[in-house]
């Protein structure tokens, strides 16, 4: 593994700026606010969490109906984010305690405030109406009957009085989408990358990439279709290339694929070339159920799919989808699971993404009525992130100094980052071990892997170095009870305890692999 591959070593941490921390005491988090915690990301020590790179989410001037993902001008800064002089420094601080910089290019859609569609929708003349998807109605309706992602908006057509026509959104009304088959859209969109990578950047995590070709003859999708047709598919690839290239003349930088289907061997595909995607993320892991079995058919399925050059992404939560411990609460035991999860993340082979606050086993918010702003339910997952106790901070739990724009987590005061900083049983003072472990530690990186049969309930897996020299074995007890590993056969007889996920059990110690005992929703990682 060289220096191109700092993508493999770490976690990638995925960071929210509006709800990561607020430098100013407006109720909004902001790229300085980011820059001021950079050492909880990496400071060099295992004081830190020691990531590899952070992605940030779009951070772009919005009117912010998508919050931030209705984009209407791709090369600028918010103003309740900053500027492209605190987005310069950001990089800077972040390079310089070895941190990577990715960020969200969302090449699908804009923002109907874009200057872009303001000029498309003008006129059925204007050059730039072909950048959109404009398209007669059909039998008094909309030219199909696709509809949005988003459920509460129903149909993904909105109809213009003015030009007499409708145009497309796969998401809000205020998100046009673009028209990817216009060379002058591909272009364009290709400059953006190239704006980013001088200003810095290592990488892009691309914006639900599946959508940058649309079937051309508009044919309404057929019921359990996760995509609709095959026949234009091919077209994402190629333009998936040719983005590729265009980062290929930057060295190092990489592209995330928001590969959103369910589907592994469509997923697979996305990485199977090495010349499209680096990485893309895995929405079939994200939505398995917490069942040993099934995450253990989801693992070997990848490696069973994937070309030599594929690499896996893992990640159970994002800005999008329920946090773990909220997720997997059933008989109450969502937080030691999410601890579980960590290390899932940090001892499989292939890339962490880590989605800020799960190092602290965050649930989701309780949000208000009044205070709901998100169109698809989303709030719950997007709380502020609770930097000190609300007793000591006050209702912006260190986050803000004034009235945050969504409110933390009920059990602030006790998941505080500065509280569980002091804490050697917290969760993040496990993901901060489990981080540095994997940093020094070459057979977690890059080592190979085997799942294994260990008993019910239990997920197994072998990572080894060299010549298949023993490495780590990790083992995940599914259960709400405790469970007994049942070693399988060709294992040492002895491992040394790593470390667990279960507060209170120290690692060190000599243990007997066959017979071991694990604790309701444990985690052990075992040196062999």
């Amino acid at each position: 593994m060289g220096p191109a591959d700092w993508w493999r070593r770490g976690a990638i941490y995925q960071i929210y700026p509006r709800s990561f921390a607020d430098s100013d005491g407006d109720g909004i988090g902001d790229l300085r606010g980011v820059l001021m915690r950079l050492d909880h990301l990496n400071d060099g020590t295992p004081a830190s969490l020691g990531v590899e790179a952070i992605w940030l989410s779009p951070f772009y001037p919005s009117p912010m109906a998508d919050f931030g993902y209705d984009v209407a001008d791709h090369c600028a800064v918010a103003p309740e984010y900053g500027t492209l002089a605190d987005f310069d420094a950001l990089v800077a601080e972040a390079h310089a305690r070895g941190i990577r910089v990715v960020v969200d290019f969302v090449p699908n859609h804009t923002s109907d405030r874009h200057p872009w569609f303001a000029r498309s929708r003008s006129s059925r003349d204007d050059p730039k109406r072909d950048w959109y998807v404009w398209r007669d109605g059909r039998d008094g309706g909309p030219p199909n009957g696709w509809r949005s992602t988003f459920t509460a908006v129903g149909g993904a057509w909105t109809y213009d009085e003015a030009t007499e026509q409708w145009y497309l959104h796969s998401f809000l009304p205020g998100q046009p989408d673009l028209n990817w088959e216009n060379p002058e859209v591909e272009a364009a969109m290709h400059d953006v990358l190239r704006f980013w990578c001088e200003r810095g950047v290592d990488g892009f995590r691309v914006d639900v990439v599946h959508k940058l070709a649309k079937d051309p003859e508009l044919r309404d999708e057929r019921p359990g279709e996760p995509v609709p047709y095959e026949d234009w598919r091919p077209a994402i690839h190629e333009r998936l290339r040719r983005l590729r290239r265009v980062v290929d003349e930057y060295p190092g930088r990489i592209l995330v694929g928001e590969v959103f289907l369910f589907d592994l061997e469509r997923i697979v595909a996305y990485v199977n070339s090495g010349d499209e995607l680096h990485l893309a993320h895995n929405f079939a892991f994200l939505r398995l159920s917490w069942d040993a079995a099934a995450f253990r058919e989801g693992i070997d399925r990848f490696e069973a799919l994937s070309s030599d050059v594929a690499w896996p992404a893992w990640f159970l939560a994002n800005h999008d989808h329920p946090r773990v411990a909220s997720r997997f609460a059933a008989d109450g035991q969502g937080e030691a699971r999410a601890r579980a999860v960590l290390l899932m993340l940090y001892a499989l082979r292939g890339t962490p993404f880590v989605y800020q606050g799960e190092e602290l086993a965050l649930p989701d918010a309780e949000i208000p009525p009044e205070r709901v702003v998100d169109v698809d339910g989303r709030d719950p997952v997007r709380a502020p992130i609770p930097w000190r106790p609300p007793s000591a901070a006050g209702p912006g739990a260190g986050f803000t100094t004034g009235e945050p724009w969504l409110p933390v987590v009920a059990d602030a005061e006790r998941l505080a980052v500065a509280r569980q900083a002091v804490d050697p049983d917290s969760a993040l003072t496990l993901a901060r071990r489990l981080a540095w472990l994997r940093r020094g530690e070459p057979v977690l990186q890059a080592g190979d892997q085997r799942t294994l049969d260990a008993g019910p309930d239990l997920l197994a897996w072998l990572r080894t170095g060299e010549r298949a020299a023993p490495g780590f074995l990790a083992v995940v007890n599914f259960a709400a009870a405790p469970r007994r590993l049942a070693a399988p056969a060709g294992l040492p007889a002895r491992g040394r305890l790593e470390l667990s996920t279960r507060p209170g059990r120290p690692g060190g110690d000599p243990i007997v692999l066959d017979g071991l005992e694990l604790e309701a929703s444990e985690g052990l990682l075992i040196r062999l």
